[in-house]
């Protein structure tokens, strides 16, 4: 019963809403995918098959209802020089590794990998994303004519005023059919979909990569395909839990990346490449009402009956009709409230998500971008929490024994100021290192209480450390090096 419910709730809520966003979708796949297609040195045809075929098995494998996967310049750019040395076949053969090495990611439950990425990197991804979807739009602004900014212009405008008559069409839509029938009425010269390359007129058949099986192949492709599956997941899942938080509903992160395996897979044996989640198209998806897995079924299957029956009127809309709507999309997906929160949020989010940014753009490489990002996020936490380390100490009253009170997190961080508070040199017979009001989290850690209990050893001080939790103890017992297991093992103060 609970997977009926499910099923009802992922693919039959709202039918007509997720078909009309998944329409509007569709549409707004065909030039993105025939640009990735000549970003990786291909036809128009792989860019295009992929889209279909990843939009399709998605819908079905991935963990993100409503989100859209298709092909990517994240993954394209990747394929280029792979192309250029060995051809198409070494291509589609790096497709299908990759999507195996994600499903195994999956299995390894690399969604978890999540829980590292600070709002400030989010934060920072999705208003990189915004600013690198409307530099794609910048060669269509750019030296044309006075027709396409008025075209542009009236796009907008149907877009964003057209809801306040009616909700039940998406403006999305509305706006390629008015722009290209105003197109055609008067007969305007404006580059179209057509102007972007030929389109497909035939299935995509299934076939496996003509490549030798031999290890010569896998050391060709494993570095191009172990490059595809981590960006690919990456912003699939940065995208999932964009998604997320723009729904107000959770996905399953770990399904999501068998889900894009077994869809890369896919792609490869039916003459694509790889891809991922797309988040401007999620945007349009989720903002024209999309919310289940059909919406991303539709996206896919109405793509490939526009390429096979419609393929000529497809080629006639006029891209200020796309590049209007992915303008909404830039705009509708940077957080406008972040440059307000510049003034309030502490310095270094601040400078996590501007790094992240700044990184993205003008690397256009979303791994490094939040790799920079995390990295610094990391450094700051560890930073802070290393603030709050204190060491105190007393002195016996016949100056004979020193009692070191250790509070706080003692690690790679603070394992330099818990030695530099330590007086080796005093003359005194008994040391007690106090750590039960601290916890040791790491090697380095345990390796300055060894330090410490070394250096006064050798001094002639009898040293002993006291208090440890449980933890602290069984981290202790595992990795210290002098020898004192009692006292590693005592757990006091409990």
């Amino acid at each position: 019963m609970l997977k009926i419910e499910t099923i009802r709730r992922d693919w039959f809520t709202d039918i007509r809403s997720n078909v009309l966003s998944g329409v509007v979708v569709a549409l707004a796949l065909i030039p993105e995918a025939i640009g990735f297609s000549i970003i990786a040195g291909v036809d128009p045809r792989v860019g295009l098959y992929a889209s279909v075929v990843i939009a399709i098995v998605i819908s079905f494998a991935g963990g993100r209802p409503a989100m859209i996967s298709a092909a990517t310049a994240a993954t394209a750019v990747l394929f280029g020089a792979l192309v250029r040395d060995h051809g198409l076949d070494y291509l589609l053969a790096a497709t299908i590794l990759a999507g195996i090495i994600q499903i195994v990611a999956g299995w390894l439950r690399v969604g978890y990998i999540m829980r590292f990425v600070s709002r400030s990197v989010l934060t920072g991804f999705v208003n990189a994303l915004a600013i690198l979807i409307f530099m794609a739009q910048l060669p269509e602004l750019i030296g044309v004519t006075w027709e396409t900014y008025l075209m542009i212009a009236a796009g907008l405008a149907i877009i964003y005023l057209f809801p306040r008559i009616t909700r039940a069409i998406p403006s999305p839509l509305v706006c390629i059919l008015v722009l290209t029938g105003v197109a055609l009425a008067i007969g305007i010269d404006i580059r179209t979909v057509a102007d972007l390359g030929e389109l497909p007129d035939v299935l995509p058949v299934l076939l496996f990569p003509n490549v030798p099986f031999t290890l010569e192949t896998l050391l060709i492709i494993l570095p191009t395909s172990a490059a595809v599956a981590a960006v690919g997941l990456l912003e699939s899942l940065l995208t999932a839990s964009i998604v997320d938080q723009m729904t107000d509903t959770g996905s399953d992160k770990n399904r999501e990346s068998v889900g894009q395996g077994i869809a890369n897979i896919a792609s490869g044996l039916f003459g694509g490449m790889a891809g991922c989640a797309m988040i401007g198209q999620s945007v349009i998806n989720v903002k024209s009402g999309g919310r289940t897995r059909l919406s991303t079924f539709v996206a896919g299957a109405f793509l490939l009956f526009l390429l096979l029956v419609l393929g000529d009127l497809v080629g006639l809309i006029p891209m200020p009709a796309l590049v209007a709507i992915m303008i909404m999309v830039s705009v509708s997906t940077f957080r406008w409230t972040s440059l307000r929160d510049l003034a309030h949020h502490p310095r270094r989010s601040s400078l996590v998500m501007l790094a992240t940014v700044m990184v993205v753009v003008w690397t256009h490489n979303l791994a490094l971008g939040v790799g920079v990002g995390v990295l610094l996020s990391g450094i700051f936490f560890a930073w802070k929490v290393a603030q709050i380390f204190r060491l105190t100490s007393r002195l016996s009253e016949d100056g004979m024994r020193r009692d070191y009170l250790v509070e706080g997190q003692l690690f790679f961080a603070s394992a330099e100021d818990f030695l530099g508070a330590l007086d080796f040199a005093e003359p005194v017979k008994t040391v007690v290192i106090d750590v039960s009001k601290a916890h040791i989290w790491d090697l380095t850690g345990v390796n300055a209480i060894d330090i410490a209990v070394l250096k006064f050893r050798r001094a002639g001080v009898e040293v002993e450390v006291i208090g440890l939790n449980e933890a602290s103890a069984t981290i202790m017992d595992s990795l210290a090096r002098h020898d004192q297991p009692n006292a590693m093992a005592k757990v006091l103060g409990h």
